[in-house]
Parts: C-alpha cells; sequence; structure tokens
C-alpha cells in the first residue's frame, strides 16, 4: 500500500520511508496555510483599495544591517497570528461540558488531515529497488476514504457548538450539520458518476484515466481527457459543494458573524480556535486536491509521460504540477470569499435539495445510459 516492497525489504525501511512521507506531505501544507491566510488578507485588501498587512517584519535590529525594519510585504503576519494565540488565556465557559469542549476542536482537524492520506500528488520514484509512490497510503477506494474522512469533520462543529452551553454557538453547529447533509447528497452522486466514468475508485486511477495512453489526442489537446471536458456540469455542482463543505463565503452560516457572532466557536480562544482556524483552511487543501484529482488530471499535462520518475528529480515534475493546479483553485476560493455576498439560510437550502441534488441525480442518470449505449 504504502511503497513496493521487495524480497529484501526491511521493517525498518518500510517504516522510515513511510514516516519521511507522512512528514513530508504535513510538513507542505501546514507551511502552505500561513501563506494562504497572507495571501486572503492581501487579496482582501485589494479589492477593498487597502495595503493589507505591510508592518509586520524583520526588526529593527542593527544585526539585519540595511534590512532592518523592513516590512517583508507583511509576510510574518501569520507567525504573529500563531504567536497572538499561543500566548492567549485558554477559557473555558463555566457552564460548558468540559470533555467535549476539549476534544471538538482535534475533531474538526484529525478527520481533515486524514482524508490527505489517500490523495496521490504525483507517481514517484525508485529509491535502492524500492518504488515509493507520491501518496501516503493506497487502500484501492480512496475516494471514499476521503469523503468518509471529511463528513466526519461536521460532528466537531456541532460538538463544539452545543459544549459551549452559548446559543449562538449552538445556532453554529445546528447549521453546520444542516449545510453538510444538504450538499454531501449532492456531491456523492457526482463522485458516483466520476466512479463510472473512470471505472475505478482508485484516485490514482482516476488520474491516469484522464492522461492520453492511447494518442488520441495529439500535443496539447490532450487535456480534452480531463474529468472537466467529460463531467462539466458534474464539475460545477462540485465546486459549489466544496464551497459548502468548508463553510466559506457564500456559504460560511456557520460563522455568520453578522448574526451569530462567531457561530459555533464563539466561546473557544488560544489555540483551540487556532484548530479550528487551521482545520478550514486544511479542508480548503484538501477540497482543491480532491477537484484537481478528480477533474483536472492530477499532477499530469498533456505531453508529459504520467509514470516518469526513474530518479527522485524527474519525479518532483508531478507534485510541482499538483501544487499549480491546487493553488489556481485556492485563489478561487479567496476571490470568491471577497467578491460575492452570503446567500439566505433559505437560499442555501433551496439550492443544495431543489437544484443541485435534483442535476447531480439527473447527471448520474444520463453518465449510466451514455456507458451503457457506449460499451453496449
Amino acid at each position: 500500500m504504502f511503497l513496493a516492497e521487495t524480497a529484501t525489504s526491511t521493517p525498518w525501511q518500510v517504516y522510515a520511508l513511510n514516516a519521511l512521507k507522512v512528514v513530508a506531505a504535513f510538513g507542505v501544507i501546514m507551511n502552505v496555510i500561513p501563506l494562504m491566510i497572507w495571501l486572503e488578507r492581501k487579496m482582501a485588501a485589494w479589492i477593498q483599495l487597502r495595503d493589507g498587512p505591510s508592518k509586520v517584519g524583520l526588526p529593527r535590529w542593527k544585526i539585519f544591517g540595511p534590512l532592518a525594519g523592513w516590512g517583508m510585504f507583511g509576510l510574518l503576519q501569520p507567525l504573529a497570528d500563531i504567536l497572538k494565540l499561543m500566548l492567549k488565556e485558554d477559557f473555558v465557559p463555566r457552564r460548558a461540558s468540559k470533555v467535549l469542549f476539549f476534544i471538538a476542536p482535534a475533531l474538526v482537524f484529525v478527520p481533515i488531515a486524514l482524508a490527505f492520506a489517500v490523495v496521490p500528488f504525483g507517481w514517484g520514484f525508485y529509491y535502492e529497488g524500492h518504488f515509493i509512490r507520491y501518496q501516503i497510503i493506497d487502500f484501492g477506494v480512496g475516494v471514499l476514504f476521503a469523503l468518509a474522512c471529511l463528513s466526519l469533520a461536521v460532528h466537531g462543529l456541532s460538538l463544539g457548538g452545543w459544549a459551549s452551553n452559548n446559543k449562538y454557538a449552538q445556532f453554529g453547529g445546528v447549521r453546520a450539520g444542516a449545510q453538510l447533509i444538504s450538499y454531501e447528497a449532492a456531491m456523492f452522486m457526482v463522485v458516483l458518476a466520476m466512479i463510472m466514468t473512470y471505472g475505478t475508485l482508485d484516485l490514482q486511477q482516476m488520474v491516469l484515466a484522464q492522461t492520453d495512453t492511447g494518442g488520441d489526442y495529439p500535443g496539447v489537446w490532450g487535456f480534452l481527457k480531463w474529468g472537466i471536458f467529460k463531467q462539466p456540469l458534474a464539475f460545477i455542482i462540485f465546486l459549489v459543494c466544496i464551497f459548502a463543505e468548508t463553510n466559506r463565503l457564500p456559504f460560511d452560516f456557520p460563522e455568520a458573524e453578522a448574526e451569530l457572532v462567531a457561530g459555533y466557536h464563539s466561546e473557544y480562544g488560544s489555540m483551540k480556535f487556532g484548530l479550528f482556524f487551521l482545520g478550514e483552511y486544511y479542508g480548503m487543501c484538501i477540497q482543491a486536491a480532491l477537484i484537481v484529482t478528480l477533474f483536472l488530471g492530477g499532477w499530469t499535462i498533456p505531453g508529459l509521460d504520467p509514470t516518469a520518475g526513474d530518479t527522485l528529480l524527474a519525479s518532483l515534475a508531478g507534485p510541482l504540477i499538483f501544487c499549480a493546479k491546487c493553488a489556481v483553485v485556492l485563489w478561487l476560493y479567496i476571490q470568491v470569499r471577497w467578491t460575492l455576498p452570503r446567500f439566505r439560510f433559505d437560499q442555501l437550502m433551496s439550492l443544495g435539495w431543489k437544484r443541485l441534488i435534483p442535476l447531480s441525480l439527473a447527471n448520474v442518470v444520463v453518465t449510466a445510459l451514455w456507458l451503457n449505449a457506449l460499451y453496449r
């Protein structure tokens, strides 16, 4: 599952290489999140004709020479935010359910982090007779594992709202559950249509199915095999659903500062709030990775061998391409947040139940009929 073992493999080699992959993947995402926070602040400022973060940079120490006092375009602002959260008082409401209050943030962050374990961000490379996959683990049913993990995160939001013993937090937790139920149905049917299209539950095989291995689309036209062109309606539905699943504008009803103070995390501070915050951005990264894998060709581009990677350096092209595609989706997340206003709650429910679910169900039926006619 983790790597192609040989007869000479030793347990310590297997565990060491697998641990290295986990640390590398987790480390990359945890470094991307502060950059996303900085970029979101900057884009919000640009859209609102402000400067945004620009002061938090190098201190005015002589050791930095001419760079002393340089603001670094505010790049150290996320670090300042982390330090602020770490130094804040860890307040717990007197009438809160203390056990659930403590574990709720972890119940949000951990399942989302686990979902990335099955996402293939490249093909792999050979090292001392082993083939090292650019994928932490491959169950063969990776897409179902990812969706199951992402579904568990809402329980942390609901428990956090209920355990706080705050009516606004409870409203936010209930909204989170209703929102997830409304949009997961459409998302699951979209994924079912993609499973039917690719004929597999394995995310890595889904990526390979989007490459022009047969030469049907020569040159740059190989991108026509991407899922976005095979299932354009499914792509649009999935794109809308990932905004709702991550509670981002225009679907941020579980927080809704204008109505619910801060929603489900109203009573949270210090690093407990930080875990909720990290969970939201981590979820954005995972959803971006899934939409790239299902619809945008994963780590491949036309003209590049998707299984190239005899050496480590040669194999890095795949992860870099994958990260570039994810960056476009993450940019769209930020752009939409600061462009569209929040819907009303009845509009949220109407869009999910009266439009997206019927459309996704019709898409599944049409896909089944098309495949039946094609392979009869």
